[in-house]
């Protein structure tokens, strides 16, 4: 995943303008994905939108499981690490 996408997410799909970076929010997303066997798009839904990945379990009854709390903490290290 690259930088540019992260920021074309947040600023088309959400309409906010990325404050973060958006390359180490990139990479970080890339790291987890290939570190859970996920889809690095579904992830970075999960982490900006907070939209469920059901082959994930990360929701239940519109609350972050034990997984999903596991797997944002998880994203949000390793983007402090590459920033």
């Amino acid at each position: 995943m690259k930088g540019k996408e992260v920021e074309k997410y947040i600023m088309r799909d959400l309409g906010f303008i990325p404050r973060h970076d958006c390359e180490a929010l990139a990479a970080a997303i890339t790291d987890m994905a290939k570190e859970i066997n996920a889809d690095e798009q579904e992830l970075m839904e999960l982490l900006l939108n907070n939209k469920p990945i059901n082959s994930l379990m990360t929701h239940s009854y519109g609350f972050h499981t034990r997984n999903g709390r596991e797997i944002i903490n998880s994203l949000k290290g390793k983007y402090y690490e590459y920033n």
